[in-house]
């Protein structure tokens, strides 16, 4: 039996920092054993070292003067090799183990204190030759009397891990008897098609054939038969996926970096800000054309807390200043919804309720915010125009946010902000009507026609569902290490984040976010600003009217005007005597209630020139709010979507996930308003009456009515809409 240790004394040789020494004294000192050590190279110096340091540096190893085990050894290690046997082996190997303690012992246990009954039989006693005791058991157990020698050496070496043979070692499967140098060419030709379009394995096969032949020679390596050169190929689609996944799937596999994976990690609120753009799975409607269209999502999320501080929508692609808007909201939250519950209300200046007090006592009356509100640190963006804009960047520097570019093509670098759009797809935008899918293989047959709701609805509603439901479900990802098996949600870890970094950073100047939104250089007149068609006025421009601006070049004699296309509602003036913010309102805002947006407004005025004579925009928002109310419209195109809208409030209920989504306010809203009902957000009402037969297509006759001389008959068509309804 080999062994493992080595005596440390006078004589024992050491390899210390590249040199070979010899101990020739050992010293008991107050710190602990030291050794006294010669080189036996070069200047054959004496070191005084401690021999702790000896045992434990990597620069100091003993030289064993005798064989035995180390850990570069061929062999498994012991544990590896018993945990991978089954029950069934590992009973063989016991059982193998008791037969080579008798052989050796007399006793199948090793030793004569557990003895069993009728031990040691006759021919395995200490008094009988080690031969005949061999050859004994393999008369005993039917193999040859080498098998039992060399099985009894395996025991001494290795214990019962010794008699397990390679093959139960590695469970079972045979090693491949195919040639390394066609396997190797084989995953060559695999990394080759990494950027091509997925070839399939017969052709692989081919063309690892052809190479093999032309670069080593023909019948120099067997080539494998076709069934054995498949098998190859599903081992080697392991370690480099080809034909099982999307080529997109299999490029981002193949990225992936060959060392260990670095990762930030943000240790409070603010810290990293993430923002990404992308486009929705599922169809809005443009309210100026009333047509289907793209839409686009940019969000902004906290990393340590995983809270989505802004939201934006908006139609085909997206623009540096949507950008720039969704910034604003994180410095500057919008404001909760009016029939939000009360935990999806954030306090206006971030800070959750459980720090302050009395919330009442403080700050009076408690006015919600939709999101937390912070000063983000770093800004993590992509290498997108839009996100590097002149405009973007400039603000940032001012502000002291630091951008830090992603990797190219490294969608990992922001993988939360990635994850939570996989989120909103598959908990919410599934339900909606217009849902097109995540790719062009999982889209239904028309989801275009089933486009329902306008780019304004849509991003309310995406907006409630992240203060209603994401905000406050527990997500695996937001742990403490200090608490094993805790999962909090976003609000919770945003409490979590104050409370253990001790404070959150805000702006110092809360009025600094209106530099990121959108101006207009307009001449301030007697009746305030005017700017596409709408008039804002307020107390801030008092002494200003009608005076020049001292801006120069292209905004001669203009002063700046700060607005958000969400919300043109307001706008908001910087003086230059006091430097102060000011607000100024839209004239007719007290009709709107509620943000509205520029695209909104201009279908407002669509529609109110086509029923009014002199229309205005007083008249028009009126208009508008009004038919959003009862969801009828005065287009064709209009008219079929009015009668699909009691089917789409059944299909919303009967989607996965439809209970979570029509309980949303706004979309419980919109359904009531639809529908005529009031309680359209409880999925158990039913109304009473037949169900409505199905729609017809485009062709169908019913929707070319007529009163027998070719006009179009409105009253039978309302009828007949009213009746459906």
């Amino acid at each position: 039996m080999t062994s493992a240790s080595v005596r440390v004394g006078v004589g024992t040789r050491l390899s210390y920092d590249g040199d070979v020494v010899e101990v020739v004294e050992l010293v008991c000192a107050a710190g602990g054993t030291e050794v006294v050590a010669k080189e036996l190279t070069g200047q054959r110096r004496y070191r005084r070292l401690a021999l702790r340091e000896l045992l434990v540096a990597e620069r100091a190893s003993v030289i064993p003067d005798a064989d035995g085990p180390v850990s570069s050894d061929a062999d498994e290690a012991i544990v590896a090799v018993l945990s991978a046997l089954s029950e069934t082996e590992l009973a063989q190997v016991r059982e193998r183990a008791a037969h080579i303690r008798e052989v050796l012992t007399g006793y199948r246990s090793g030793s004569p204190l557990l003895a069993a009954a009728g031990e040691p039989r006759p021919e395995y006693t200490d008094s009988v030759p080690l031969e005949k005791r061999y050859a004994a058991k393999a008369a005993e157990l039917g193999v040859g009397f080498r098998t039992i020698g060399r099985w009894v050496h395996l025991f001494q070496n290795s214990g019962e891990a010794g008699l397990a043979t390679r093959r139960e070692a590695v469970g079972g499967k045979a090693a491949t008897r195919t040639d390394e140098r066609w396997v190797e060419t084989a995953l060559e030709v695999m990394v080759e098609h990494t950027d091509l379009s997925r070839p399939s394995r017969s052709i692989v096969i081919d063309r690892t054939n052809a190479r093999v032949v032309a670069r080593f020679g023909t019948d120099v390596v067997k080539l494998p038969s076709r069934a054995t050169a498949y098998r190859v190929l599903e081992d080697l689609e392991r370690r480099h996926p080809t034909f099982r996944l999307s080529t997109k799937r299999t490029r981002d596999i193949a990225a992936r970096p060959d060392g260990v994976y670095g990762k930030l990690r943000p240790t409070r609120p603010g810290e990293y800000l993430l923002m990404d753009t992308t486009r929705l799975d599922v169809f809005a409607l443009d309210p100026v054309t009333l047509r289907w269209m793209q839409a686009e999502l940019t969000v902004a999320m906290d990393w340590y807390t995983r809270c989505v501080c802004g939201i934006r929508i908006t139609p085909v692609s997206t623009k540096s200043v949507d950008v720039a808007a969704t910034l604003f909201q994180v410095l500057r939250p919008r404001p909760a919804g009016e029939n939000w519950p009360e935990h999806a209300v954030w306090p206006e200046h971030g800070m959750p309720r459980s720090v302050l007090v009395d919330v009442d006592a403080v700050d009076g009356p408690l006015r919600g915010a939709a999101g937390p509100a912070v000063m983000p640190e770093t800004l993590v963006i992509d290498h997108g125009k839009v996100y590097v804009s002149e405009h973007l960047t400039s603000v940032c520097r001012r502000m002291g946010i630091s951008i830090q570019p992603a990797r190219l093509r490294t969608g990992r670098d922001k993988g939360p902000v990635e994850r939570f759009f996989r989120t909103l797809r598959e908990d919410l935008l599934q339900a909606l009507p217009g849902y097109k899918g995540p790719d062009v293989h999982s889209r239904g047959l028309d989801p275009e026609s089933e486009a329902f709701f306008y780019l304004d609805e849509l991003e309310a509603i995406v907006r409630e569902w992240v203060a209603v439901v994401y905000h406050h479900r527990p997500h695996d990802s937001l742990i403490d290490p200090r608490v094993p098996g805790l999962r909090m949600s976003p609000a919770v870890m945003f409490s979590h984040g104050i409370a253990r970094a001790g404070y959150i950073e805000v702006p110092r100047d809360a009025d600094l976010a209106y530099e990121f939104l959108k101006v207009k250089w307009r001449t301030i007149q007697h009746y305030g600003v005017e700017f596409d068609g709408r008039r804002y006025n307020g107390p801030v421009l008092n002494g200003l009217r009608g005076e020049p601006s001292p801006y120069t070049g292209k905004a001669k004699r203009r002063w700046p005007v700060h607005y958000d296309p969400d919300d043109i509602t307001r706008a908001w003036f910087r003086r230059p005597d006091t430097r102060k913010w000011g607000v100024l309102r839209w004239e007719h805002a007290p009709g709107a209630q509620m943000p509205f947006s520029e695209d909104a407004l201009k279908f407002a005025r669509q529609l109110a020139a086509a029923k009014y004579t002199y229309p205005d925009d007083r008249l028009a928002v009126a208009d508008l709010l009004e038919r959003w109310n009862l969801g009828l419209g005065s287009s064709v195109a209009e008219r079929r979507m009015a009668l699909r809208l009691s089917r789409e409030a059944a299909l919303l209920d009967d989607a996965p996930g439809g209970e979570v989504v029509t309980a949303l306010p706004s979309v419980a809203r919109v359904l009531a308003a639809t529908t005529g009902s009031t309680d359209a957000a409880d999925p158990d009402s039913t109304p009473p009456g037949p169900d409505p037969e199905p729609e017809g297509g485009d062709d169908d006759a019913d929707d070319e009515l007529d009163d027998g001389e070719g006009e179009f008959d409105e009253d039978s068509f309302y009828a007949d809409a009213l009746e459906e309804v």
